[in-house]
């Protein structure tokens, strides 16, 4: 956790909170052991689409459909939401909880590594959220770029690392050295890139906020 415990604690205890169904989908996500947004994250996130109002999302890690779905209850009727899963064992199950909630017309599960689909989309989304596997963040990013609008949004979950991503790559543990690298070197692309302007919040594990600019703007 990046902030004191405590902190956290105060700060969710303000937390309105989400819809029935999502509130017992967290539950059974944290039954099975399945990572979904943290619950400062989801604040941030309702926040931000009701800043944003997105017509057309892009989601990049669907896991069992949390997030999808957050995103779904939180925006209007006509906001479509394409997201993309390459883990089969829960692509049935976010499908089902699509179903269940009531918004599989307005969701769209592409199935398949993230690399390849990125490439085959040829649309553009004014909100973009990244949620997938850190060590792929820098190789999506450029497909991303590509597809985000302009004044698009753009928000990147999970990129501190418990805080350890200020740490040297010698005090992480060995197996953990590629991401720690390759996170480090997709937040210097996103603070420096000339056509995104970029935030770093300790929410959650750490989220970047990057919205596309007009660079001939000073």
């Amino acid at each position: 956790m990046i902030i004191d415990e405590r902190l956290f604690t105060f700060i969710n205890s303000f937390d309105k909170g989400n819809s029935e169904f999502l509130d017992e989908l967290e539950k059974e996500a944290k039954r099975d052991y399945v990572p979904i947004i943290r619950k400062d994250m989801q604040n941030l996130l309702r926040f931000l689409l009701r800043l944003k109002r997105p017509v057309k999302i892009l989601e990049v890690g669907t896991a069992v459909g949390f997030s999808a779905l957050l995103m779904a209850e939180n925006t209007a009727e006509e906001c479509r939401i394409t997201t993309i899963e390459n883990y089969e064992k829960r692509i049935p199950i976010a499908r089902e909880n699509f179903k269940r909630d009531g918004m599989e017309h307005r969701i769209t599960l592409l199935e398949g590594d993230a690399t390849e689909i990125l490439k085959e989309l040829d649309e553009t989304y004014d909100f973009i959220f990244m949620d997938a596997a850190k060590g792929q963040y820098l190789n999506f990013l450029p497909d991303l770029l590509r597809l985000l609008a302009e004044d698009g949004m753009l928000v990147s979950d999970n990129v501190l690392q418990d805080g350890d991503l200020m740490e040297s790559r010698y005090a992480v543990t060995r197996r953990n050295r590629t991401i720690h690298s390759r996170m480090r070197d997709y937040l210097y692309e996103l603070k420096n890139n000339p056509v995104l302007e970029t935030v770093i919040l300790p929410v959650g594990d750490g989220v970047t906020i990057s919205i596309k600019t007009d660079n001939n703007v000073k």
